[in-house]
C-alpha cells in the first residue's frame, strides 16, 4: 500500500498527495510478528465472547437479569474483537490510515460506542448486584429480564447518540497530515468526556460495590455462624450466600476493567487524546485486551459457563436440538 523512494529512506502513505503522512519503516520480520499477534488476539477475543453469547442465548435457565447484562457486555466485547481490534491493529502496524475520512469517523463512533456500552453494562451490573445483595426482597419485583433488556436498549441509544455528537462536533484532520485517523478535540471537551464517560460511571460503580461488599460480608458472617452452630439454613440464606459470591465475581470483572481504563483516561488528559507514543498505544490496547479477559473470568468463577462451554465444544447442543 505504501510507496517507497529509490533511496529506500522515506515511505509515504499516499505518494500522489503532497500532504501525505510519512510511513514508519518496519522490517518484514517485525511486520509478520505484529500481524500474527494482533490476529490471534482478535480471533481469541471473538471466540471467547461468542462462547458466552451462545451459552446464555441457548440455555433458557441462564436467561436471568444478571446474565442479560453479561450477554450485553459479551456482545460489545465481541464487536471490539471483530471490528475495532483489526482496524486499530492495521493503523498501528502500517502507521497509515488507508480507508478514507468517512470510514475514519465511523470507526471512531463505533469504537467510542462499544467502549461506552461496556462501561454502561458495568454500571448496570453494579446496580443489579446492589439490589440483589442489599435489597433481596425487592429484587424479584424490581429487576426482571424484560425490564433489564429495555434498560440496556435505552443505554445503548444514549451511548450511540453521545458518541455521534462527539465525533461530528470535532475536527478530524486539523493540524495533521493526510493518512491519519485522528479525532482532534479541545481540552474542555476532553474534560467533559472524561467526566461523563469515566469519572461519573466509575464513582457510581465503586460506591455501589463498597456497599455491596460490606453487606455481603455481614451476611456471610451470619450464615457461617449458623453453620458452625449446626442450625438449618433456609433457602433465603443460601440464596444470599450465592448472591454474595456472584457479587464478588462481578466485582473482580469491574476491578480488572477499571485497571485497564484508568491509565487511558489519565493519558487522554495529558496528551489531549493524541495517541502517538508507544506508551499511549499500550494504554489504548489495554482497553481492547480487557474484552478478552472477561470470558476468562467467567470460566474461572462460573460453573454454569464451564458446563455450557463443554456442551458447545462437543456439539451436544446441536444434536439435542436436532
Amino acid at each position: 500500500m505504501a510507496y517507497e523512494t529509490e533511496d529506500r529512506e522515506t515511505q509515504y502513505c499516499f505518494p500522489a498527495i503532497n500532504s501525505s503522512c510519512i510511513k514508519t519503516k518496519r522490517s518484514t520480520h517485525e511486520y509478520n510478528i505484529m500481524y500474527v499477534f494482533f490476529s490471534v488476539l482478535s480471533v481469541w477475543t471473538v471466540f471467547l465472547n461468542l462462547l458466552v453469547i451462545i451459552s446464555i442465548s441457548h440455555f433458557k435457565k441462564l436467561h436471568t437479569p444478571t446474565n442479560m447484562l453479561i450477554l450485553s457486555l459479551a456482545v460489545a466485547d465481541l464487536l471490539i474483537g471483530l471490528i475495532v481490534m483489526p482496524l486499530e491493529a492495521i493503523k498501528l502496524i502500517e502507521t497509515c490510515w488507508y480507508f478514507g475520512d468517512t470510514i475514519c469517523r465511523l470507526f471512531s463512533i463505533t469504537m467510542g460506542f462499544l467502549l461506552s456500552a461496556s462501561l454502561s453494562n458495568l454500571v448496570l451490573i453494579a446496580v443489579d448486584r446492589y439490589v440483589a445483595v442489599c435489597h433481596p426482597l425487592l429484587y424479584p419485583q424490581k429487576i426482571t429480564t424484560a425490564r433489564t433488556i429495555m434498560i440496556i436498549s435505552v443505554f445503548c441509544f444514549f451511548s450511540s447518540t453521545y458518541n455521534i455528537s462527539i465525533v461530528t462536533s470535532t475536527s478530524q484532520r486539523k493540524y495533521t497530515c493526510y493518512g491519519r485517523c485522528t479525532i482532534m478535540t479541545t481540552f474542555a471537551l476532553t474534560i467533559i468526556d472524561v467526566f461523563l464517560s469515566f469519572q461519573l460511571p466509575c464513582t457510581i460503580i465503586i460506591t455501589l460495590y463498597l456497599r455491596i461488599f460490606y453487606v455481603a460480608h455481614q451476611q456471610v458472617k451470619v450464615i457461617n455462624s449458623l453453620m458452625r452452630s449446626g442450625k438449618h439454613l433456609t433457602e433465603g440464606s443460601m440464596r444470599r450466600k450465592s448472591e454474595s459470591k456472584a457479587a464478588l465475581t462481578l466485582g473482580i470483572i469491574v476491578t480488572v476493567y477499571l485497571f485497564c481504563w484508568i491509565p487511558y483516561y489519565i493519558l487522554s488528559l495529558t496528551l489531549n487524546t493524541r495517541m502517538t507514543s508507544v506508551i499511549a498505544y499500550v494504554m489504548l490496547w489495554m482497553l481492547y485486551i480487557n474484552s478478552a479477559l472477561n470470558p476468562l473470568i467467567y470460566a474461572i468463577f462460573y460453573p454454569w459457563f464451564r458446563t455450557s462451554v463443554k456442551h458447545i465444544l462437543n456439539l451436544s447442543i446441536i444434536f439435542k436440538t436436532a
